[in-house]
């Protein structure tokens, strides 16, 4: 799990010197693939996307007064946010629920939404390499009173330099593909280091909610 614009998010009944070992499957379709650890703590960090204060219909993500599940751990119910003074959302809040947890879950709660996050107190930075469509058009040669890189695409490369992601990916070779949960799949890239490992994206996933937006 990687977080692209992580927002901090405080879980106010979590112990705050409490931490715990969870474990995630390394592929839902596969069952040999084996499982990994995550910790798991009282401060995460989600990305800024998945919040939103006044939420509209089928918005199935983090809101005040709503439940939202978090992938691999516990369902939190929303309780309000912080903001800086230019209105800026810097901190949510949040109550976990300890009978939710993924694979022991009794507490009968069905949230409609589930989320990606990282422990914000060991994840690790990373740099992210978003790759887009490097012409505006099909055919950039098509019209020929137009120099083609007239519709060269400006966002054709967004790097991210402070991702953060979880411990796991601390190690990861060059040139070792994974699909990073709800953002789409990347490789990572020879200019990685032990420091600081970089991912390149090589495929996206669809995004349910931008589909709703653009249906107004």
């Amino acid at each position: 799990m990687v977080v692209l614009d992580p927002v901090r998010v405080v879980i106010q009944n979590y112990p705050a010197d409490q931490s715990e070992t969870l474990w995630a499957e390394n592929n839902p379709e596969d069952a040999q693939a084996g499982s990994r650890p995550l910790s798991f703590s009282s401060e995460i960090f989600i990305e800024r996307e998945d919040f939103m204060e006044n939420a509209p219909p089928k918005y199935f993500r983090m809101t005040p007064g709503a439940d939202v599940r978090l992938k691999h751990a516990y369902i939190l119910h929303c309780t309000g946010a912080e903001k800086d003074n230019e209105g800026k959302v810097h901190t949510i809040y949040a109550d976990y629920y300890p009978n939710s947890k993924s694979g022991e879950d009794s507490s009968g709660i069905k949230p409609k939404g589930t989320l990606h996050w990282v422990n914000a107190k060991d994840c690790i930075d990373c740099e992210i390499r978003l790759y887009d469509r490097l012409f505006t058009v099909p055919d950039p040669t098509a019209d020929e009173t137009k120099d083609f890189l007239e519709f060269f695409n400006p966002q054709s490369l967004q790097v991210i330099p402070d991702a953060k992601a979880e411990t796991g990916l601390k190690s990861s070779s060059p040139g070792t593909s994974y699909q990073f949960l709800r953002l789409g799949y990347f490789c990572t890239d020879p200019d990685s280091s032990e420091d600081k490992p970089v991912f390149n994206k090589t495929v996206g996933l669809k995004d349910s909610w931008s589909k709703e937006q653009k249906k107004g």
